[in-house]
């Protein structure tokens, strides 16, 4: 299976360095990456208005430490099924590459409690998804394994299924009333009374 040109180089790049054009801007750390221009390498959001005003750039972002991009961006161009998602700020994003094991064997011990656990690497998986990072499915694919990465139209096919499945739900959730909880912990015992008043 062919890779997009510029995917990589993406997992290979490293973000969140200084500006050498820009560094004593405000906001100049790289953290951009132009698919159009492959291997052009990250730069910083003044290097996109000047260098690549019309073309297609996703956006690095950090957590823990590691380097992630909102699947909504993505999804454009790659199909990122059975990559794990999380949700961080309120935003569904996933990682670049596999990050380090956690000590004493975490990914061992989910795997053998009947968790799941990515294909490539072993780290533990939260749901059904087959690989803990972008990179793990790029791993998987070189190694011959049935998988694929649409790019192109089908990706954005996707991306308009995926925005009508969104709609539907919010429809449905706004004409059902919110769920009522009811708390013992916050109740009064009763009603409250008034001091004696001392003379």
């Amino acid at each position: 299976m062919m890779l997009p040109p510029w995917l990589e180089s993406l997992l290979s790049t490293t973000f969140f360095t200084g500006c050498s054009i820009h560094g004593a801007s405000a906001r100049s750390e790289c953290n951009m990456y132009c698919l159009d221009c492959a291997g052009t390498g990250a730069f910083c959001i003044y290097c996109r208005e000047t260098m690549h005003p019309h073309h297609n750039v996703i956006q690095i972002r950090r957590s823990s430490y590691h380097d992630v991009v909102r699947v909504g961006e993505i999804q454009r161009f790659l199909d990122v099924g059975g990559v794990q998602t999380y949700v961080i700020n309120n935003a569904r994003v996933l990682f670049l590459n596999e990050r380090p094991q956690p000590r004493g064997g975490a990914a061992a011990a989910g795997k053998a409690a009947g968790g799941r656990a990515c294909e490539v690497c072993g780290r533990s998986l939260l749901d059904s998804s087959r690989f803990c990072s972008l990179g793990c499915k790029v791993a998987a694919i070189k190694n011959n394994r049935n998988l694929h990465l649409i790019h192109g139209a089908a990706a954005a096919a996707v991306v308009v299924e995926k925005e009508e499945e969104k709609r539907h739900l919010k429809i449905y959730r706004s004409t059902s009333p919110p769920p009522r909880t009811t708390s013992n912990a916050r109740r009064r015992k009763g009603i409250p009374q008034r001091a004696p008043m001392g003379t």
